[in-house]
């Protein structure tokens, strides 16, 4: 295989922290690799490294000549100024300005244009690319080309971003969250897109079923060191759990050694002065390894929550609607104690405007929202984090509690719940802004588990946090003595959290479906299937049924005798018309006709 990207002896280091440093790996040609590591590790910026947007402390980056290399970063930097057509379609490439110049004129409805452009995407072989990048935009939800990108929302403009990658077809794909504010039918989509396209891939992803279902080669980044893994995610856990057992092992022998070396060590024997060089050097190297840290820390939220009374929270027919946008009609419910809701629709359906509305940020048009006495709401919100950038982590933790109570009644101080969320002590003096994107979504997560919530509302929690925290918040959740209401595009993380569904299936309609995310969804298909195979039946019948009448017709109808006559007389004339239409193409061509003749035969030939 041919090598596309290496990375030789990699540091970075981002103000006093170090991100990595002296790491080395390759990506080859026609892999699909995607990139693990915790938050904090330093992801987005190697990232930015291979993709030329910054430059290493140290060390080497070597592409391969000529490749283009497509990126997509978690915060796209686009041109406001832009319309979505001008932004799409930015490059240099002679079949994508074409295809530009086709859609600018099919959206000025300008004919003249059109006819101009579509000879020349004739010449090109464009349609096709055309039909794609159509497929890309609709599948993307990208409708308003004439729009400027600084009025589309912040989600409107990440799958813009992701759109212009994706038709731009580079060699290299270097995707970072490529799932962040896509919905579950476009995640579905990518999904199937990524696993056919020729380009190579490297992205960094927390939605499992993505990466198992792309990924051929993963690389995970831990304790500075890189380990490479040929398969998919789910071969990446057992290799790695085999890693971390062989590690544990080696380090466990290598203590017991060292124990023994140890006293060897301090044994000062009175004849002589100088001990054994191998021994010496072999105790270094023991202790070296003995030293080892295996760093499989894991978050143990084993937060108390507030006693849960009789009354939950009831929704009694209620409706919300925005300007031309009907998102809740009628709806009832009477939530019950432990029960653990997953939320999904398309995106603009009404998910986060439900959160809003029973946490009584938003009031309902119509119908009532009863919230019993003993509720105590803890909201995890998409845009909820309002830390002070300049604060240090541990002023803005003191702010919500010193200490926070655990269900054995046990008290920890806000350092000792910031060390369990993988914060030391040497860092929880360090100032917000230094923090990465996931680890401030930890810290947020933090916050809002230690008020002592018991009805937790979860909008998109899974956005930027690493695989391993999202692993730990799974197993909290499994056992929060609470209600959880969770609106999610991460399949994994509700499959294993839910117990069943609120389906926004758009104009106000919400549906409650009993089971997790990948049950609804096959249900979805047998459905689908089942209408398509009751379609082609109606089709097939309808077939049938015509080719009869059509035969049925045709045995009836006789021609009479004045029909034969005018038949026999039409092919007379057009046998004098074809010849009238010859000699007249004849005098067209032939360059001797004024201006009037001209005109008056090409009329006539019309």
């Amino acid at each position: 295989m041919k090598p596309y990207l290496q990375g030789e002896n990699l540091s970075k280091r981002w103000g006093e922290l170090m991100l990595f440093e002296n790491i080395s790996f390759t990506v080859f040609e026609g892999q699909k690799v995607a990139l693990i590591a915790k938050n904090g590790a330093g992801k987005s910026t190697l990232l930015d490294l291979l993709a030329e947007k910054e430059s290493p402390d140290s060390g080497k980056i070597t592409k391969t000549n000529n490749i283009e290399i497509g990126y997509f970063e978690q915060n796209p930097v686009l041109n406001p100024k832009n319309t979505v057509l001008e932004e799409i379609f930015e490059t240099e490439n002679i079949k994508l300005k074409t295809i530009k110049a086709f859609e600018l004129a099919v959206s000025q409805n300008n004919q003249e244009k059109i006819t101009e452009v579509s000879a020349k995407m004739d010449v090109l072989n464009a349609w096709d690319i055309e039909y794609e990048i159509k497929q890309i935009l609709t599948q993307l939800k990208i409708n308003t080309l004439e729009q400027e990108v600084a009025e589309l929302s912040g989600g409107q403009q990440k799958r813009l971003a992701l759109a212009k990658v994706l038709i731009n077809k580079p060699d290299l794909l270097i995707l970072d969250e490529p799932t962040n504010h896509l919905d579950l039918e476009m995640i579905e989509w990518l999904e199937a897109y990524l696993s056919k396209t020729k380009s190579t891939l490297l992205m960094v992803t927390h939605d499992r079923y993505f990466l198992d279902r792309i990924c051929n080669e993963i690389i995970e980044m831990e304790d500075n060191q890189i380990y490479r893994f040929t398969g998919n995610y789910s071969y990446f856990l057992a290799k790695r759990s085999e890693r971390i057992e062989i590690q544990q092992a080696s380090v466990s022998k290598a203590k017991n050694l060292l124990r023994t070396e140890l006293e060897w060590m301090r044994r000062m024997p009175k004849a002589r002065s100088t001990k054994a060089k191998y021994r010496v050097d072999s105790f270094s190297s023991l202790k070296e390894k003995a030293s080892q840290k295996i760093n499989n820390d894991a978050i143990i939220l084993n937060v108390k929550s507030s006693r849960l009374g009789k009354k939950i929270v009831e929704l009694n027919n209620i409706s919300k609607s925005f300007p031309g946008v009907n998102l809740i009609e009628n709806f009832s419910y009477k939530f019950s104690r432990l029960e653990k809701v997953g939320i999904v629709g398309k995106n603009g359906t009404g998910k986060s405007t439900f959160l809003n509305l029973i946490t009584e940020i938003l009031n309902p048009d119509s119908g009532t929202i009863e919230i019993g006495q003993t509720i105590k709401f803890g909201y995890y919100r998409q845009e909820g984090m309002t830390f002070d950038p300049h604060e240090k982590m541990i002023d803005a933790i003191n702010k919500i509690a010193e200490y926070i109570i655990f269900e054995d009644g046990s008290k920890m101080s806000s350092s000792q719940l910031l060390n369990y969320f993988l914060f030391p002590p040497e860092t929880q003096y360090n100032y917000i802004e230094k923090l990465s994107g996931g680890e401030k979504r930890r810290l947020y997560l933090c916050t809002v588990l230690m008020q002592n919530p018991n009805f937790l509302i979860l909008d998109e929690p899974t956005n930027d946090l690493d695989i391993m925290t999202l692993n730990v918040l799974e197993e909290y959740l499994k056992s929060f003595a609470g209600c959880v209401v969770v609106a999610s595009h991460d399949r994994f993380f509700m499959d294993k959290i839910v117990d069943h569904l609120f389906v926004f299936d758009g104009n106000g309609k919400v549906s409650d479906f009993p089971g997790n995310y990948t049950i609804y969804r096959n249900k979805m298909e047998e459905e689908k299937e089942k209408s398509q195979a009751r379609k082609k039946e109606i089709e097939r019948n309808q077939t049938i049924l015509q080719e009869k009448n059509t035969s049925d017709h045709q045995q009836k109808t006789k021609l009479s005798f004045n029909e034969k006559r005018e038949f026999a007389k039409l092919e007379t004339e057009i046998a004098d018309l074809e010849t009238k239409k010859t000699k007249l193409e004849e005098l067209l061509n032939s360059g001797t006709l004024t201006h009037e003749k001209l005109f008056s035969k090409s009329e006539e030939l019309g």
